[in-house]
C-alpha cells in the first residue's frame, strides 16, 4: 500500500502548478511512463509495482508534452495482485491534455545558449561484434549544452545507461519504410539520441495527425542551441541539427562528412555533405538535399482540423517530391562512402526539414524504442 500512496502524492504534485524545481523532484515512478511508452491519449494502461498491479489510463497531464498511466479514480479498485487479473473499472480522472490551437509559425526559435559545461564526462563505447555492434553510453555530450530546466523545458539533465544494439547487416525492406514515431532514431557518437518527433499535437489529440514540427516556433520546447532539450527521464536528445557535435566533428563542405551515428536499424548516418555521384569517389563533394516541400494552398479545417495555411508548423505541412533533393523520403540513398567503399544504404542529416530522418529503410532494433515520448 505505501507504494500506492507514494504514486498518487508524486502524481498530485507532478500534475500540478508547482514550481520547476518541485517538478523536477517529485515524478510519477518510472512504470507510469513506461506503461504508456507507445499508447495514445486515453487508452487503458497497467502500473507494476513491486506488490501490486494498478489500472487506469494514459493521459497528458497540463502542460506536459508526455504521457502518464494515471490510476482510475478509485484506487481501491483498480489494485491487482501481480497474478491477478481484475475486471472492476472506475471512472477515469479528469485530465486535459496539453491542447495547442496555434496553427501558423514563421519557423523562428528562440534558443538556449548552449553554456553550459556537461553535468559529466561523456561515455560511449562502441563494440563490433561478428553479427552486431553493441553501443553503450551514459547520453551526456561531449559539447556544451543549454540551461535545463529552463522557461521552455523543466527538465534537468540526467546521466542514462543506454545499451543499443545495432545490427552489422541491417534486414533491408524496400518499399516498405518504417516510421520512426516509437523510437529513436538512431545514437550520435558522442551518445546523445537523435528523436525528431516531438509528442505535441493540434488540440492535444494525437489521434488528428496534426504533429507540430519541433523546429517550427509554434510551440516553446526549450531547445538548446544544439536543436537539442531533455526528456522526463532526463535524457538529453536532438530534434534537429546537433550543432555542437558536428563542430566537435570538424563537418566541411570541402570534405565528405565522417560518420556521426548509428540508426536504430543499423546503418550510418552522415551530416550534409557527400559525394555527387553515388557510385563515383572521384566526383565532387556536395550538400545533399531534402526532397520534402511544404505542400501548397489550406489545410481542411474542422473540429479536429487545423485549417490555415501550409507554412511548416505541423510535419504534415511537409510532402515527399522524388527529386525535388538528391534524398529519398527517409533522407538517406545508397551510396558508396569512405566507410563502405563497396557502397551502402546511408542516412544524411539535411539543412532544412526533417533535418533528422522520419523513416527507417530497414528494421529498427527493438533496444531503441523509446521509455517515454
Amino acid at each position: 500500500m505505501h507504494y500506492l500512496i507514494l504514486f498518487v502524492i508524486l502524481l498530485v504534485v507532478a500534475i500540478s502548478g508547482s514550481s520547476v524545481d518541485a517538478q523536477i523532484r517529485h515524478l510519477p515512478p518510472e512504470q507510469a511512463f513506461t506503461a504508456c511508452n507507445t499508447a495514445s491519449d486515453g487508452q487503458q494502461c497497467a502500473i507494476e509495482l513491486p506488490d501490486q498491479r494498478l489500472q487506469g489510463n494514459c493521459r497528458m497531464p497540463p502542460g506536459r508534452s508526455w504521457l502518464v498511466c494515471i490510476p482510475f479514480e478509485h484506487s481501491e479498485h483498480t489494485k491487482e495482485p501481480i497474478s491477478g487479473h481484475s475486471t472492476a473499472r472506475a471512472q477515469t480522472p479528469s485530465l486535459r491534455a496539453r491542447a495547442h490551437t496555434i496553427t501558423q509559425s514563421n519557423g523562428k526559435l528562440n534558443t538556449v545558449p548552449a553554456n553550459m559545461i556537461p553535468i559529466a564526462a561523456s561515455e560511449f563505447s562502441n563494440v563490433r561484434g561478428s553479427e552486431k555492434r553493441l553501443i553503450e553510453a551514459n547520453g551526456v555530450s561531449e559539447h556544451l549544452t543549454g540551461q535545463f530546466p529552463n522557461a521552455g523545458n523543466p527538465n534537468m539533465i540526467r546521466e542514462q545507461h543506454y545499451s543499443y544494439v545495432v545490427p552489422l547487416e541491417p534486414l533491408h525492406n524496400p518499399g516498405d519504410e518504417m516510421q520512426v514515431w516509437g523510437y529513436n532514431f538512431g545514437i550520435a557518437l558522442n551518445g546523445v539520441p537523435f528523436d525528431p518527433g516531438a509528442a505535441e499535437w493540434f488540440k492535444g489529440d494525437r489521434k488528428s495527425g496534426w504533429q507540430y514540427a519541433a523546429l517550427s516556433g509554434a510551440v516553446s520546447l526549450g531547445l538548446d542551441e544544439n536543436f537539442a532539450h531533455v526528456q522526463p527521464s532526463g535524457a538529453y536528445h536532438y530534434h534537429g541539427t546537433p550543432v555542437g557535435l558536428l563542430q566537435n566533428k570538424a563537418i566541411k563542405a570541402s570534405n565528405h562528412s565522417p560518420i556521426i551515428g548509428w540508426a536504430a536499424d543499423g546503418y550510418p548516418i552522415y551530416a550534409m555533405y557527400g559525394y555527387q555521384d553515388s557510385g563515383n569517389a572521384d566526383s565532387p563533394i556536395i550538400e545533399l538535399t531534402s526532397s520534402y516541400i511544404v505542400k501548397s494552398g489550406n489545410r481542411p479545417k474542422g473540429e479536429k482540423q487545423p485549417g490555415g495555411v501550409y507554412d511548416g508548423t505541423f510535419t504534415s505541412d511537409y510532402k515527399f517530391v522524388s527529386q525535388a533533393g538528391t534524398l529519398d523520403e527517409c533522407n538517406g540513398r545508397y551510396t558508396i562512402t569512405p566507410d563502405f567503399p563497396e557502397g551502402s544504404y546511408a542516412y544524411f542529416l539535411s539543412a532544412d526539414w526533417p533535418i533528422i530522418p522520419r523513416c527507417f529503410k530497414g528494421q529498427p532494433d527493438p533496444s531503441f524504442r523509446k521509455f517515454r515520448v
